[in-house]
């Protein structure tokens, strides 16, 4: 890779030439000028934008951090994301946790020594001492779906609990009277508000709750398998299930084709996020979708705010959720 020294030698002028011919900081002449482009783009010169900062305190870069980039719900996240910081002239450098908060808070460690102007954030579980590093972060920071404990920041969530009230109202609606309900992880507020909201249906509706038609997974399609499987074993089986996730919804499908349960003739189901692969599976998923392209414009726009230093309140925004009617739900006869 190119140098500056590399550069100037090119074209035949000192590397402090060089450097006020990037960053705009002293007079230069137009011949000087285009004879450092022309070697920078002979010589395929990149500017290091750390090096930059450091003379104009940005780098125009924002990291981000997701749980698991293996859910198709963050990728639609992260595209209005993507797509807003590109208008503004801003880059993004996304980082994977696994859902492992050591390597989330490691790559935090990475992402502030890439000098980021600002960190979007969904966290995989809080820990004291991810708290203690968001607390003191420099740089502006915006919370997805997920509040960590002591750190205040402007957050950005779809309602979740609204999500789970239509989810299960519609079922009823449909004449369903055993419904079960397969959550996320008990420690994801996300997880809890869908249940939450499944309750408060069932309460409204005057339905008898059943311990053993809640079942805890993953937000995985092997998660939902082995959920639905066990729902599908007990002696008075749901007649409908409300997955907290496409992704385990699509896997408890496959399960109910394994145990030769038709889907919807003998069981409704219905999903929640709407991923774009809801509509393609058989049968397409009736879903609850959540305005995920939409969240990642206003996150990042909320983050660029605060980037350019625009001081308001701290903001948190609730978008609503829609219920989507495919082929995977049916009236109960």
């Amino acid at each position: 890779m190119a140098t500056m020294k590399q550069v100037a030698e090119r074209a035949g002028v000192s590397t402090t030439t060089v450097s006020h011919v990037l960053n705009n900081t002293r007079v230069v002449s137009e011949d000087v000028q285009e004879r450092v482009r022309a070697a920078m783009k002979e010589l395929r010169y990149i500017p290091s934008a750390v090096a930059r900062s450091l003379k104009g305190d940005k780098t125009h870069t924002i990291g981000m951090m997701i749980p698991n980039n293996t859910n198709p719900y963050f990728a639609e996240l992260i595209q209005g994301i993507e797509d807003a910081s590109f208008k503004q002239g801003y880059n993004v450098i996304l980082c994977n946790a696994y859902d492992d908060t050591r390597k989330q808070t490691a790559y935090l460690q990475v992402l502030m020594e890439k000098r980021i102007d600002g960190l979007i954030l969904v966290a995989s579980g809080g820990d004291a001492e991810l708290s203690a590093r968001l607390q003191h972060l420099p740089i502006p920071t915006v919370l997805v779906d997920r509040e960590v404990a002591g750190v205040e920041a402007d957050f950005v969530e779809a309602d979740h609990e609204e999500g789970g009230y239509l989810a299960a109202r519609y079922l009823i609606e449909l004449g369903h009277r055993d419904i079960a309900c397969v959550s996320g992880p008990i420690d994801l507020p996300p997880s809890r508000a869908r249940v939450e909201g499944y309750l408060r249906a069932l309460k409204e509706a005057g339905l008898r709750f059943r311990l053993d038609c809640l079942v805890r997974s993953d937000f995985t399609s092997e998660g939902g398998y082995q959920a639905f499987s066990q729902l599908l074993a007990l002696a008075k089986p749901p007649t409908a299930i409300f997955a907290s996730n496409d992704l385990m919804a699509i896997g408890g499908i496959c399960a109910a084709s394994a145990r030769g349960v038709r889907v919807p003739d003998q069981l409704s189901v219905l999903g929640y996020d709407d991923i774009a692969l809801a509509s393609f599976t058989t049968p397409p998923l009736t879903t609850v979708a959540q305005p995920k392209y939409e969240m990642g414009e206003l996150t990042a726009r909320l983050l660029l705010e605060r980037v350019a230093g625009q001081s308001q309140a701290l903001r948190r925004e609730l978008l609503h959720t829609k219920l989507v009617v495919r082929q995977s739900t049916r009236q109960l006869t």
